[in-house]
């Protein structure tokens, strides 16, 4: 068993998170990107109770691609305060020796 490293982001729009997916996975910073079905957001902004319709994503790396892979989506992401988390998850050696593969 191996460990990866797995982002959960959401973001305004499908052409948002289908971009920032595209631009990692182009420069190797994770070798996956799950965009799932559109979700309802419930937040508070401001001391105001917000809700948006949402498009998660979750992106699959290397643990040591970490730092790099949350730069690289602040740095693409529209919102004003992107929330970024993150955890790791342990993964069967085919799995890991793929993700390893494809990024760098």
């Amino acid at each position: 068993m191996s460990e990866l490293a797995l982002f959960y982001v959401t973001f305004a729009t499908r052409a948002d998170a289908e971009h920032v997916a595209e631009t990692v996975l182009a420069e190797k910073l994770a070798a996956c990107a799950n965009i799932l079905a559109p979700c309802t957001s419930l937040y508070l902004w401001h001391g105001e109770l917000e809700r948006a319709e949402e498009v998660p994503v979750l992106f699959k790396t290397r643990p040591m691609l970490s730092t790099r892979l949350r730069e690289r989506i602040a740095a693409l992401h529209p919102y004003d305060l992107p929330v970024i988390e993150s955890w790791t998850a342990t993964v069967g050696g085919d799995v890991a020796a793929w993700v390893e593969g494809e990024t760098r």
